[in-house]
């Protein structure tokens, strides 16, 4: 079951409560910067410059949120330590450091099951704004916004525990793909363009490549669809965005 979280960084950017970050990036300057930017904010700070030691400490001890670099020199790249501990069931939000020239970076992160990135060079502001996105998904749900327990056909989704089930059988979900089906299943058939989507599950669509929608429907479908190719729940409408099917 995934933990509920609090949001962290209030809007002002200084912290709520304090975190427990991990970050992961070979370029020891970036990795110095950040832990003093964020113990000064009162968080706690783990860094590391390489893959192996990324993938040791997440799997074995508790982070709030993980930034995690693409590049990482030897050893494990950014997008295999993804992978990893999404194929370990750890659901620990991880934004990714992507290379500013390089849209791809990105995609291939979201496809390797991060959150979010944030592409290089950035300033801090915008690093806690998505931080607080992500982590603002992850805690309990703003009071007024409907049932807790959405359910269309076989599956099912429980906002104030952040389950989904099929039939009864819970399926592990990345806080991306959470808020995008839940964003589908508020609405039941109506049709959301990717600017839409991609306000629903971020706050705002500033920054992002709406082929990030893409790759968390194809992500959901794998986990939802009994036939991804031939999907049921998640319908597509060629050139004007997505829509739940109500079978």
């Amino acid at each position: 079951m995934e933990t509920e979280r609090s949001s962290g960084l209030n809007s002002n950017g200084d912290p709520d409560v304090s975190l427990s970050i991990l970050v992961v990036d070979d370029e020891s300057d970036l990795r110095e910067m950040l832990t003093r930017s964020f113990s000064r904010e009162g968080h706690r700070v783990s860094a590391v410059g390489e893959g192996r030691a990324a993938i040791e400490r997440a799997t074995n001890e508790h982070f709030d949120i993980v930034l995690l670099d693409v590049a990482l020199g030897a050893g494990p790249d950014g997008y295999e330590v993804c992978r990893t501990l999404r194929g370990r069931r750890n659901v620990v939000p991880i934004i990714m450091l992507t290379a500013l020239d390089s849209e791809a970076d990105a995609v291939l992160g979201l496809e390797a099951g991060a959150d979010d990135y944030v592409t290089k060079p950035f300033g801090l502001a915008e690093l806690r704004s998505r931080i607080r996105a992500v982590l603002r998904r992850s805690g309990p749900r703003a009071a007024g916004l409907g049932s807790d327990v959405l359910t269309i056909g076989a599956v099912s989704l429980d906002r104030s525990r952040r389950e989904v089930s099929i039939e009864g059988e819970p399926v592990r979900l990345t806080f991306s793909e959470f808020e995008l089906l839940d964003a589908l299943m508020t609405d039941p058939g109506r049709l959301l363009n990717r600017q839409e989507l991609l306000r629903a599950i971020w706050g705002d669509s500033a920054y992002r490549d709406p082929r990030a929608i893409d790759v968390h429907i194809r992500h959901l479908r794998e986990k939802l669809e009994p036939e991804p190719e031939k999907p049921k729940y998640i319908l597509t409408v060629r050139g004007a965005g997505y829509r739940l099917g109500t079978p």
